[in-house]
């Protein structure tokens, strides 16, 4: 496995320990994921999550030799 996917797998696994911690925390309403207001410590994240997760993807991908 590539190093570049490694560190976008830590990334995303720390994205998920941050925001299950928040939502145990303080809970995070549906409405607030799907549009947090600009200041929200959420905002940009379902964005970002999405993002690195097709990355991921697209390098698994790579390296089978595969398509999706």
């Amino acid at each position: 496995m590539s190093e570049d996917k490694q560190e976008k797998i830590k990334k995303l696994l720390a994205m998920q320990k941050k925001f299950i911690a928040l939502d145990r925390e303080q809970g995070v309403e549906a409405s607030e994921y799907f549009s947090p207001d600009d200041d929200s410590e959420i905002a940009g994240f379902r964005e970002e999550y999405r993002d690195l997760a097709m990355e991921i993807v697209d390098l698994a991908h790579k390296d089978k030799g595969s398509q999706k």
